[in-house]
């Protein structure tokens, strides 16, 4: 096989979501965000093991996302859009029974007009900038906005994964100001806000990169393993260069393996010269220019050539591969590329479902 194969493992993201359901006590209801194809791992599949866990609500970023996840779950669960309700999204809202959560006064009128009696949401920003209603405008709209029956208000915590952050507190004093007394579901907590603990659970949270084992839920189990074919191996001379730019010149006499992955699959260029993958417990450097397609690895060292060395696995998970390229498991995750062989595994199929 020329692709690499990304393993996911759908029991670990069902222990990780009634995981962070037992973090916050029974009046409170744990949906799960399954935006950006459930992280890149695939919605539909994602989508159908979270309902059989135990969640009832999802939540997606676009009413687009919404129909492949209505499409993977039926009728029942509730699928909240957090993009709210874009013009030309009526008809997919009304025929799909996607809930959208509106964040402007236009996104408001658009929907109490085209769809009366359909549910909603509401966002409100409590300091972040990014979406929601403003407290003068909430002020405004709420007498008629809770007349019509939202079936939940929200907002957005900025800086959850630092525990420590003012905004933390300074944004749940605002939430409570804008709903305290609403009468109306509310919710303030992602992964990160769980873990502040029960203050900012409300009646609802929405776990995401927790699900998928991801900073900062420490205790998360591993989701994903990546593992790259060996497509060639030869002998490297003193002197002699590997990849593009001259980006390595071996030193010695090396074994270079090259290795079917590269910057279309999500494997960024900041690994390049940095990265490690690993043969069981065995580190391998990975030297050389990650390009379009390949890289290269030195497995001088190893006793046998393997047929893949891993990426992503029991050695090294999303948020070490973040580390070295300066960024964030989420994004580790959500480039990951459409060429891998997607492989589900859980204990009741006993290998690829």
């Amino acid at each position: 096989m020329a692709t690499a194969t990304l393993t996911i493992d759908l029991d670990a993201i069902a222990a990780n979501w009634r995981a962070m359901d037992r973090m916050s006590d029974q009046t409170t209801q744990t949906a799960a965000v399954v935006k950006a194809d459930a992280y890149g791992l695939g919605a539909r599949r994602v989508a159908r093991v979270l309902a059989e866990a135990g969640a009832r609500r999802f939540f997606v970023a676009a009413a687009e996302e919404g129909a492949a996840v209505r499409q993977a779950l039926g009728p029942g669960p509730q699928i909240n859009v957090l993009g709210g309700h874009m013009a030309g999204d009526t008809e997919m809202v009304h025929d799909l029974d996607l809930t959208p959560m509106l964040n402007s006064v236009d996104q408001i009128t658009r929907h109490l007009e085209s769809l009366p009696g359909h549910p909603f949401g509401i966002q409100l920003d409590t300091g972040m900038n990014r979406l929601g209603l403003e407290a003068a405008e909430w002020e405004a709209v709420a007498p008629l906005v809770l007349e019509q029956g939202p079936e939940l208000v929200m907002s957005h915590l900025a800086c959850a994964d630092e525990p420590d952050h003012p905004m933390n507190l300074a944004q749940l004093t605002e939430f409570h100001a804008l709903t305290d007394g609403i009468g109306v579901p509310r919710s303030l907590a992602a992964t990160g806000g769980i873990l502040l603990g029960p203050d900012y659970h409300f009646e609802l949270t929405r776990p995401g990169i927790g699900l998928y084992g991801g900073r900062p839920f420490g205790d998360a189990r591993p989701v994903v393993g990546l593992s790259l074919p060996v497509i060639q191996v030869r002998e490297v001379a003193p002197g002699e260069i590997v990849g593009y730019s001259c980006g390595y010149i071996a030193d010695q006499p090396r074994l270079i393996a090259t290795l079917a992955a590269g910057y279309a699959d999500g494997l960024t260029r900041r690994y390049s010269g940095a990265a490690t993958l690993w043969d069981g417990d065995t580190a391998v450097p990975l030297v050389g220019r990650v390009s379009m397609d390949l890289i290269t690895a030195d497995v001088t060292h190893l006793r046998d050539i393997p047929r893949a060395l891993d990426m992503l696995g029991p050695m090294q998970g999303i948020d070490d591969l973040a580390d070295i390229a300066g960024t964030i498991g989420y994004e580790v995750l959500t480039s990951l590329g459409h060429r891998y062989t997607r492989r589900y595994v859980s204990a009741m199929t006993r290998g690829q479902v």
